[in-house]
This record gives structure tokens, sequence and C-alpha cells, in this order.
């Protein structure tokens, strides 16, 4: 049996349900979440209906998987940013930095988001909204640090502004280069934000 290479890194293959989770973002963000079946969304990834049925045990637990999972990622994320950051004007440019790429990296996830989120359970939409509000806090945290005079409130929506500029790329970055848009939405934000 051959041995790795230790001069080349081993490559992880995505698991069925990674990704089932991942076709499922491309086909939900395109025809929505009531447009796409079991069948067609196993048949992306190679397998059958009842094939599916092995990985989730529903098409709903498929949303609520990719919902809450970006939703712990953006957050998890954005705290080691932080936590990286030498003064709350890094921590602020590293933020930016990450959800910018975020933003242009998965546009399917924000269409999703916007579109299908009140297609969760309650429960699992009570849980993506939580780690949503935390990721804000994250946010209006950095903000406050930066600039003590800024009452909470101001900060919140100064945050929730700059989402809906960073989070618009899936209407407006279209397919221009995010090494082009990216800058430019940056430095937006960055002003928005007094920067």
């Amino acid at each position: 049996m051959p041995v790795p290479s230790p001069s080349r890194p081993r490559v992880v293959r995505p698991t069925r349900r990674e990704q089932l989770v991942a076709a499922a973002a491309l086909l939900f963000a395109d025809r929505g979440f009531h447009g796409v079946t079991v069948e067609e969304l196993g048949a992306t990834v190679g397998i059958s209906g009842p094939g599916f049925y092995k990985h989730f045990a529903s098409k709903d637990a498929v949303l609520a998987e990719m919902l809450v999972g970006i939703s712990e990622h953006l957050l998890v994320q954005g705290q080691l940013e932080v936590a990286a950051a030498s003064t709350s004007d890094d921590a602020l440019d590293r933020l930016l930095a990450f959800h910018t790429a975020f933003a242009l990296s998965s546009p399917e996830l924000i269409r999703v988001q916007d579109r299908d989120l009140a297609n969760l359970s309650p429960s699992e939409a009570g849980r993506v909204r939580h780690l949503q509000r935390a990721y804000v806090e994250l946010w209006v945290d950095v903000l406050i640090r930066r600039d003590p005079s800024l009452s909470r409130e101001e900060a919140q929506t100064m945050v929730h502004a700059v989402f809906g500029l960073l989070n618009s790329t899936p209407h407006s970055a279209g397919a221009r280069e995010g090494d082009v848009v990216g800058p430019i939405l940056e430095q937006m934000a960055r002003r928005a934000l007094g920067a």
C-alpha cells in the first residue's frame, strides 16, 4: 500500500452529506426550496431519491443544516477574526474582509437565507436567528470599542446597513470577478461605518 507523500497534501473529499447540502444551496437559490424535489437533489450528487434518505430525514433537514451551519460558521469565524486582531480597527478590517469574501464566494447561501428562512421549523428558525443576532452583536461590540460615543442602537443600525450592502452581492456582483468587486464593497462598507 503506497504511503502518502509528505510533500503533497492529502485531498479531503466532501462527504455525501456535505455534497447534498452544497447541491441544495445551488438548487434552492435557483428555484426555491419548494421548486426542488428530493429526487432532483439526489440525482445532482449521483444518488437515487431513496438513497437521499440514508443521509437526511427530509428536504427540510437539508435546509436546516444549511442555514444553521452557515450561521454557525459566520459567528465562529467572526469570533476568531476578532480574537486574532491587535486593535479594534484591525478587528473591523478583519470582519469586513471575512464577510466580503463570504458574500462573494457564497451568493447562493445568501439567496436561500433571504427566500427560504421561513420554510424552517420554528425551532430551527429560532436557532438561525439566535446565531445571527450573536454575529451582529460581535460587530456591534467592535464598533463601540472603536467609537464609545455610539449607542448600541446606532451601532446595530450601522451593522445591519453594512450587511445589506455586502449581502446584496447575489444581485449586484453578477459575473464580475470577486477581486474587482470585493475591494469596492469593502471600501464602501468601511466608509459607511466611518472607518
